[in-house]
C-alpha cells in the first residue's frame, strides 16, 4: 500500500495530541483533543478538510498504551482506517537521543510529530493492526485482573508474613 499521509497519535489518559506528516509536504497539521468518543469523531473529521486528505491513502500510528487505546481504536476501527500500533520503546530508540520532552505533559505534541514521523521514516516496517478476536479479548482482561488482584493480595499477605518471623506471637 502507498501512503502519504501518515498520522501520529500521542495517546494520554486524558488527551490526545495528533500531528499529520505528509509525505511530500512534511509536517502539515497539529491538532489536540479530549481522549474521547465524540472528540475523536470530531477530529477525524477535521483531517477531511485537508487538501487531499484520502482515507485509504493515510496510516494512523499509535504506541501501545494499554486502556488508553480503546477509545481511538474502537473509532479508527469501526471507520476502517488503517491502524499501526506500536512498541513505545521501539519509537523511542528509532529516534536516537533527542531533545524536546523531558516530562509527560498534556498537551505536548512533540510526540505525535515524533510519532507520525517515525512512521513515515519505518513505512517499509509497518505492520498494521488487527482487531483481536473478542474471547481474545475477553481472556486477555481477566489475565490482567487475575495479576492485579495477585499483586494486592501479596502487597498485604507480605508484611503479615515478615511480621510472624520477626515479633512475638503473643502479641
Amino acid at each position: 500500500m502507498d501512503f502519504c499521509y501518515f498520522v501520529g497519535i500521542d495517546i494520554a489518559k486524558a488527551t490526545l495530541d495528533w500531528a499529520v506528516y505528509h509525505s511530500q509536504q512534511g509536517m502539515v497539521l497539529s491538532l489536540h483533543a479530549d481522549n474521547t468518543l465524540k472528540s475523536i469523531k470530531q477530529t477525524l473529521a477535521q483531517l477531511k478538510t485537508l487538501p487531499g486528505w484520502n482515507p485509504a491513502e493515510a496510516v494512523f500510528c499509535m504506541e501501545h498504551t494499554g486502556i488508553y487505546n480503546a477509545h481511538a481504536l474502537e473509532v479508527l476501527y469501526e471507520s476502517k482506517f488503517n491502524v499501526w500500533l506500536e512498541s513505545s520503546l521501539q519509537i523511542k530508540q528509532a529516534g536516537g537521543m533527542q531533545r524536546g520532552k523531558t516530562a509527560r505533559r498534556p498537551g505536548d505534541k512533540v510526540d505525535a510529530q515524533r510519532i507520525a514521523q517515525y512512521a513515515y521514516r519505518f513505512r517499509d516496517q509497518m505492520r498494521l493492526w488487527q482487531r483481536p478476536l473478542e474471547v481474545v479479548q475477553k481472556l486477555a482482561f481477566l489475565s490482567t485482573t487475575r495479576q492485579r488482584l495477585n499483586q494486592s493480595y501479596n502487597l498485604l499477605a507480605v508484611p503479615v508474613a515478615e511480621q510472624e518471623t520477626f515479633i512475638s506471637k503473643t502479641l
